[in-house]
């Protein structure tokens, strides 16, 4: 008896393979259809770089929608489980691609995103907007998973993640020791790789804080606030501690600004993506 039942699950698990493969060209289409330029022109015949990134983080959101979606509300009817993915799916993407542009107007609001990374090919542009992607897409992915929930509810914890994602750039430019904005304009990609990481880092917070089964709205926001202010107190804390010690010589922020230090740029993402998966698994 345990054949047909292992089988069924093998057939079962191979349909989201194939489901991924659709979400994830339909999700490509999305992308070039939000886009102000023609995506494969960009990453073929102007081999740029600046888009390649971008891109990269987008499929990784793309993904992170994907899986949020698969552990989200469930049936016993599999095609039941299949067309609510797919719509869970689908409906994140295309957050997925407003979010790049509200969070273009929010985040990186002192120049034009597209410009610095069309016209300009700015790596540092394209480094951000990749983190964009990629934490809009762990906060919808949180949003949409769990059970006892709904698109409104997934909503609302999508637009309550954007706005802390947004509030935690603002906090972050204004405790930096650089313009961080400048950096990036031009074309300090060290700077930003550090922003991207701390973009990330939240993202992946945010997706536990809004993540699990719903059980009311009082439980779940009062529950939500705390989690995110004593989030927000640890990253503001550790980002301050690690720039000054991680370096015995130096500190990254001098690294980064004046020396435009690819690997300390590395280093502050890594370690603030490290610090955030550790509070994502403790607190």
């Amino acid at each position: 008896m345990e054949l047909p039942t292992q089988l069924e699950t093998i057939l079962y698990n191979s349909g989201f393979v194939l489901l991924y493969l659709i979400i994830f060209f339909v999700g490509k289409w999305l992308k070039g259809t939000f886009s102000s330029y023609k995506l494969d022109e960009q990453l073929t015949q102007y081999d740029n770089n600046a888009v390649s990134v971008s891109v990269a983080g987008y499929f990784i959101g793309l993904t992170a929608i994907f899986l949020g979606a698969i552990n989200g509300p469930s049936s016993s009817n599999f095609v039941d489980d299949y067309l609510n993915v797919t719509a869970y799916s689908l409906g994140g993407i295309f957050l997925l691609n407003i979010s790049r542009i509200i969070n273009g107007k929010l985040i990186l609001y002192k120049f034009s995103v597209d410009k610095e990374i069309i016209k300009d090919q700015n790596p540092g542009t394209g480094v951000v907007e990749a983190g964009v992607y990629v934490a809009s897409g762990l906060i919808i992915s949180g949003a949409i998973s769990g059970e006892g929930g709904s698109p409104l509810t997934a909503l609302i914890y999508y637009l309550i993640g954007q706005a802390c994602l947004v509030l935690f750039a603002f906090l972050y430019i204004r405790t930096s020791s650089y313009a961080v904005h400048e950096e990036i304009e031009k074309d300090n990609t060290a700077a930003g790789l550090g922003f991207s990481g701390g973009l990330i880092s939240i993202g992946i917070i945010l997706m536990k804080a809004v993540s699990g089964d719903f059980y009311g709205w009082k439980k779940d926001l009062t529950d939500l606030g705390l989690d995110i202010l004593l989030v927000f107190i640890y990253l503001l804390a550790i980002r301050l501690i690690f720039d000054r010690l991680i370096l015995r010589d130096s500190d990254l922020n001098t690294e980064i600004a004046n020396d435009q230090n690819l690997g300390a740029g590395l280093l502050e993402m890594v370690v603030a993506i490290c610090f955030s998966s550790i509070l994502y698994f403790v607190i």
